[in-house]
C-alpha cells in the first residue's frame, strides 16, 4: 500500500490549524483587489481573523495604492497598515482635505486629480518570511525587507532592511539578524521560492543556522 507523501499544509486552506479558527492563511480571506498576499502567510487574531482588512486603513480605490505581502510571513493580532488615503497636505494653511467633499470645495484642486493633490508614497511592500508583532503599525509606502522582524507596538516610518529587527516609535534598527555577507547569501538562496516538495525535503535545514549547507542545497535547484 502506497503512503501519500505530505508536503506541508494546503496554502489554499483558510484555517490550516483545524482546531484554532483565529489563525488563517491570509490570502484566502482577502476581498480587496489592491491587497496581494503570498502563500503560507498567516494572520492570527485574538478575536476574529477576518478583522485583517479592517486594519488596512484609509485604503481607497481611487488612490490605487497596493498592500503587497510576500510568502511565509507571520502577522500578529492588531497589526495595522496605514495606506496613502490617510495622507494630508501640510504645506497649505489648513491640512483639511476640502476637495474630497465636493459641493463647490473641489475647486481648490484646479483640475488636478485627487491622487496628485494629496501626498502618496506608493505601494506598501512587505517581503517574505517577515514577522510583524502585536499592534505594530506600518506607515504608507514602506518597504520591509525579507526576513525582517517588527517588534510589538512599533510604528514603522521608514524602510526596513532585509533581516533587520526594528522596534519603537518611530521604529529604529535594534540589530541585524545576520552579518551583511550572510544576509546576501540568504537572499540568493531565497528558500521561500522553493517548491513545497523542496521545502519539505529540507525543512530541518531551513529551520537551522547552517547557511553553508542550505547554500549547497540551493545550488542543486538552479
Amino acid at each position: 500500500m502506497l503512503t501519500m507523501l505530505l508536503h506541508g499544509p494546503d496554502p489554499d486552506k483558510i484555517h490550516p490549524l483545524e482546531h484554532y479558527p483565529n489563525l488563517v492563511f491570509l490570502k484566502n480571506i482577502i476581498t480587496r483587489p489592491n491587497i496581494i498576499v503570498g502563500d503560507y502567510t498567516y494572520y492570527d487574531d485574538n478575536y476574529d481573523a477576518y478583522n485583517f482588512e479592517k486594519n488596512v486603513l484609509y485604503h481607497f480605490d481611487f488612490i490605487g495604492d497596493k498592500l503587497i505581502i510576500g510568502k511565509f510571513c507571520a502577522i500578529a493580532c492588531g497589526a495595522k497598515f496605514i495606506m496613502n488615503g490617510g495622507n494630508h497636505e501640510i504645506t497649505p494653511v489648513s491640512t483639511f482635505p476640502f476637495g474630497i467633499f465636493g459641493h463647490g470645495w473641489e475647486t481648490i484642486n484646479e483640475g488636478v486629480a485627487l491622487t496628485q493633490k494629496y501626498p502618496s508614497k506608493g505601494d506598501t511592500i512587505i517581503g517574505n518570511d517577515v514577522w510583524i508583532g502585536h499592534d505594530a503599525t506600518v506607515m504608507p509606502g514602506i518597504q520591509v525587507g525579507n526576513g525582517a522582524v517588527i517588534a510589538t507596538k512599533s510604528v514603522v516610518t521608514k524602510d526596513v532592511p532585509d533581516y533587520a529587527i526594528v522596534g519603537g516609535n518611530p521604529a529604529q534598527i535594534i540589530r541585524k539578524r545576520f552579518d551583511d555577507n550572510t544576509i546576501q547569501r540568504l537572499l540568493n538562496i531565497a528558500w521561500w521560492n522553493w517548491t513545497a516538495e523542496q521545502i519539505t525535503q529540507h525543512i530541518k535545514l531551513i529551520n537551522s543556522a547552517h547557511v553553508a549547507e542550505l547554500e549547497r542545497v540551493a545550488q542543486e535547484f538552479i
